[in-house]
């Protein structure tokens, strides 16, 4: 992100803090919520508007339109969370999480809120949609399953990695012959590189392979099984980039990007671990960028 003034990096410390919250201690955050009463359960999300009072009222743009939205959208996907977990105590996936899956996605991928935001710290409408889903999904639905955890583990790289190497040779050979990716050399120093993956580890791929695999994916399996749900949230992956670096359908990015998910997908799946494929993922986009 640009523009990183100390108001917006405080804004940015208030957006990471639930993200961490979760992915360090899922279960003690989740009973710490369900022992609020309904009504704290389902309200508490409107506090995530600080972020946009912070950095509008600093950049002299706030509207009350934008503050209304970022007040009663988490609070409305608690609510409807709420309904689910009643209504699918089972958990094979509602309307209602539907509705939100696609609200989100359709949120950030359309960007239709980022006109809220200075340019250049737009990143903070995802980072606060993200909270809202997981405030929503893990300590409201208590979705099981998920795998969203920030405790790294052996078996996270080793699967990781193991689809990294799976993928990166046929979809190079496949890129090249599209004339969708073109060898270039762009290395910087270690520590810059180590730096530019944990970045696209942190703040592109963890939101991704939440929304597509600890969320999509793992709703549908209960619904259409594992082979189906993994051609499903690969589908919808690849179709989420129809519009990246492109003003038209860019239907070689999205071809490329479905095939990816299905290596992101394996790994998520085979412990259900969002780490896993987070790390197939970031890995992925840190090659494309230092040398195609």
């Amino acid at each position: 992100m640009q523009n990183l003034t100390p108001i917006a990096i405080a804004a940015l410390g208030l957006e990471l803090a639930p993200a961490v919250a979760f992915g360090c201690a899922t279960e003690r955050v989740t009973r710490a919520v369900g022992r609020w009463p309904v009504a704290v359960r389902v309200s508490f999300p409107a506090l995530l508007v600080a972020p946009y009072m912070m950095v509008s009222l600093s950049q002299h743009m706030f509207r009350w339109a934008w503050f209304a939205l970022y007040a009663l959208l988490p609070v409305t996907i608690a609510w409807l969370l709420l309904r689910a977990a009643a209504a699918d105590a089972e958990q094979r996936g509602n309307w209602r999480d539907a509705l939100i899956l696609l609200v989100l996605g359709l949120a950030v991928d359309l960007r239709w809120f980022d006109h809220a935001w200075p340019a250049g710290l737009r990143a903070l409408n995802e980072l606060l949609l993200v909270d809202a889903g997981l405030y929503g999904f893990l300590a409201i639905r208590q979705l099981s399953g998920t795998g969203f955890d920030f405790h790294l583990k052996w078996s996270d790289w080793k699967t990781g990695l193991r689809e990294l190497a799976l993928f990166t040779p046929p979809v190079i050979v496949l890129g090249l012959a599209l004339g969708f990716i073109h060898p270039h050399s762009n290395l910087p120093g270690i520590g810059s590189a180590l730096l530019r993956w944990v970045g696209i580890f942190f703040f592109t791929a963890v939101p991704e392979e939440l929304f597509f695999r600890a969320w999509v994916q793992n709703l549908l399996e209960r619904r259409v099984g594992r082979r189906a749900a993994l051609a499903i949230a690969s589908i919808l992956f690849g179709l989420s980039h129809f519009n990246k670096r492109s003003a038209h359908f860019n239907w070689r990015y999205v071809l490329l990007a479905t095939i990816a998910g299905i290596f992101y997908g394996r790994a998520w799946r085979e412990r259900r671990r969002v780490p896993a494929s987070t790390i197939t993922h970031a890995s992925v986009d840190w090659i494309w960028g230092l040398w195609f």
